[in-house]
């Protein structure tokens, strides 16, 4: 095993931030990929597969790439940790799959509340489980605040998008009979953001006994990949391909973004612990989303007054949840 250097929080919470910053500027790009080629799947092949190749480069010319490339097969082999650990990028593949199949449903943000809050309380689960490299953390009460006013400050930042958009959406696609034909495509971002955890302490896992987080990054973009190219090629069988790639460069961003977002979690897991990673990156996700609707704003955005607090009580919400309080402090 190697040990990585830990990070203090000062130092590894920024560093959570601006990777969460990423999720919305490749959201963005995919989203207008996805329309471009007519097919969200076959946007997310795309994405995963520049960041695959990108990750590849990395890993053959970078020295610290490529001693992790050759520690894979013998941790895996050596069972330095469970195997299932290696079928963490299936869970990114899922991630894409809920926003493919649900987003144009849900609207943009009944989805970011729904994997926010499946994201927040498996982080508190797996720190207490221990699944992380971090080791087990306690389930304290404050721990517990911070995380149910994180729900609420992203559902509330995000709430002057709720009703047109989403109720444009049920509307187009036959959903307006009532709450309850919304309770299985709802279940599917809880689901994906609840694994989120989960992927980030395997990928955490995998990063001590690599060596780097150059290798976990590799292996979750190979399983995505697997995944994903399988899933189009079945869609492809059925409904026939989408529209030819564009030549744009920017539409093949989105992919190395995924590889920044992937490598700093499994970094930083083992410093901070799954929650409070998680929640640093929610932070960034909703800086960088404000950050875009101001600065680059899609037709019809409207900054309204609620998403700028909404998103300073979710930064609130996770000083609160990552303060160093006294040892047994509001411990359950």
């Amino acid at each position: 095993m190697t040990h990585t250097p830990r990070l203090p929080l000062l130092a590894g919470l920024p560093l959570a931030v601006g990777a969460g910053l990423a999720i919305p500027v490749q959201g963005r790009i995919n989203g207008a990929l996805g329309a471009r080629l007519n097919d969200g799947i076959a946007a997310a092949v795309v994405s995963f597969s520049t960041g695959l190749v990108l990750m590849i480069l990395i890993s053959l010319v970078l020295p610290k790439g490529r001693a992790g490339l050759a520690k894979i097969v013998p941790a895996v082999r050596n069972r330095a940790f469970p195997p299932v650990y290696v079928l963490a990028g299936g869970i990114g593949a899922l991630f894409v799959f809920a926003q493919s199949f649900t987003v144009g449903l849900l609207g943009v943000a009944l989805f970011t509340v729904a994997t926010v809050t499946g994201q927040t309380v498996s982080g508190l689960l797996v720190d207490r489980l221990g699944i992380g490299p971090a080791g087990k953390k306690p389930v304290t009460g404050i721990r517990i605040i911070g995380c149910v006013l994180t729900i609420a400050a992203v559902a509330w930042a995000v709430s002057p998008r709720f009703a047109a958009p989403a109720a444009a959406s049920a509307g187009a696609s036959g959903a307006a009979g009532g709450p309850e034909t919304l309770l299985l495509p709802l279940l599917l971002p809880v689901l994906a953001g609840f694994l989120m955890s989960f992927q980030q302490a395997m990928n955490g896992t995998a990063t001590v006994h690599y060596g780097t987080p150059i290798a976990a990054t590799l292996v979750n973009f190979v399983a995505g990949s697997v995944v994903l190219w399988t899933a189009w090629g079945i869609k492809v069988a059925v409904a026939g391909p989408g529209s030819p790639l564009p030549g744009e460069w920017w539409y093949y961003v989105g992919g190395p973004m995924g590889c920044v977002f992937i490598g700093l979690g499994a970094l930083l897991v083992r410093s901070l612990g799954v929650l409070v990673t998680g929640l640093g990156m929610i932070a960034g996700q909703l800086l960088g989303s404000l950050g875009l609707d101001l600065l680059v704003p899609a037709p019809g955005t409207i900054v309204a007054p609620a998403t700028v607090l909404g998103t300073v009580l979710t930064l609130a919400a996770i000083i609160l949840a990552t303060l160093p309080w006294p040892r047994g402090a509001f411990r359950r």
